[in-house]
């Protein structure tokens, strides 16, 4: 049997239960042809990067399923036939990654620096905004405050 990560992207509207029972499903038909699924991992709702049919956000879900390539092909065509996913992938893979996948660690990660109570705007103190509202605009240098563009130059004496 072949190893794959398949990723499937549900409806934003679609409540958590009904992302948890779709999973059940298709881990279900993963079951009923002879694979197994190992893990399963919901992200959670994510933004897109772009809209997909008039969705701006949606459902992330991993699933690492151990099983024959018949058995990928009829969730996929499951998941086409289903109004709640918007897109999938199915990769095969050599070998399933221990522990928790990258989008969960940099969960982890972001939970941290939010308790921490730092994070990139959070820790500057300052920064740069306060210097350009100083002079009455934009970073001028050595040049001094900006002058109305309706005001004529100071006359130099010769």
């Amino acid at each position: 049997m072949a190893l794959y990560e398949h990723v499937f992207l549900a409806r934003q509207d679609a409540s958590t239960q009904q992302v948890e029972e779709l999973t059940a499903q298709m881990t279900g038909i993963v079951e009923q042809g002879g694979g197994k699924v190992t893990k399963t991992e919901n992200w959670g709702v994510r933004s897109l990067t772009y809209r997909m049919n008039k969705n701006r956000k949606a459902h992330f879900v991993l699933m690492n399923i151990d099983a024959p390539s018949a058995v990928v092909t009829e969730i996929e065509r499951q998941e086409r036939i289903s109004e709640d996913v918007i897109r999938y992938l199915t990769v095969r893979v050599e070998e399933h990654e221990e522990g928790p996948s990258a989008m969960m660690r940099k969960a982890d990660r972001d939970r941290e620096r939010d308790d921490r109570g730092g994070g990139f705007r959070g820790d500057r103190e300052g920064g740069f905004r306060g210097d350009r509202d100083r002079d009455g605009g934009g970073f001028r240098g050595d040049r001094g405050p900006r002058r109305p563009r309706d005001e004529e130059p100071a006359a130099t004496e010769e």
